[in-house]
């Protein structure tokens, strides 16, 4: 059987005694300043032996991550964003964005979006709309005579037919309800 320890409390005191190990305190504070110096040590032998020799690399051998390989590919999918130089396809053929500002890209997206907002989009072997914007549409729609109007009477009667009101009871026979 285990023995049972007798914990003796001092009800007069009140309360519970609280000890703090200076000694713990200094072993933890002086280990975080160990880490720390060794973290400095490590980067600071880091740069110097990996960083430096890259940074004083001739440009021959220094490449960046956006630039052309020596056959002049495109890096690897996928380019979020087209390094100058690129160039963009459009509907006329591609457009050389070569020696322009960074904004150049969006600026000719922007405005093949616009035509195409504006003109809607064209079957680039045909020729032919596929698209219209809305406004175009809607012109297009009332100018071919698509919607036709109803006469009064034709009205009065489709006002009429959406009040009635089929109950089951009805079985399909003339309405039983007529709601206002």
């Amino acid at each position: 059987m285990a023995e049972h320890k007798e914990i003796i409390v001092d009800a007069s005191r009140g309360y519970e005694e609280n000890t703090i190990d200076a000694r713990l305190i200094l072993y933890f504070t002086g280990g975080l300043f160990l880490l720390i110096v060794i973290t400095f040590g490590l980067m600071w032998l880091f740069q110097y032996w990996v960083l430096e020799p890259q940074w004083k690399a001739s440009d021959d051998e220094q490449r960046l991550p956006m630039a052309l390989d020596k056959e002049g590919r495109l890096p690897p999918e996928p380019r979020l964003q087209s390094a100058p130089g690129f160039g963009v396809d459009s509907p006329n053929g591609r457009v050389n964005l070569e020696l322009r500002e960074p904004q150049a890209e969006y600026r000719e997206l922007l405005k093949q979006w616009q035509d195409e907002w504006e003109n809607g989009q064209k079957d680039p072997q045909t020729g032919t709309v596929v698209t219209l914007s809305i406004e175009a549409a809607k012109e297009k729609v009332l100018n071919d005579g698509m919607i036709k109007s109803r006469t009064e009477e034709e009205s009065k009667a489709a006002v009429k037919e959406a009040g009635t009101f089929y109950s089951a009871s009805s079985a399909g026979r003339l309405p039983s309800e007529v709601r206002r």
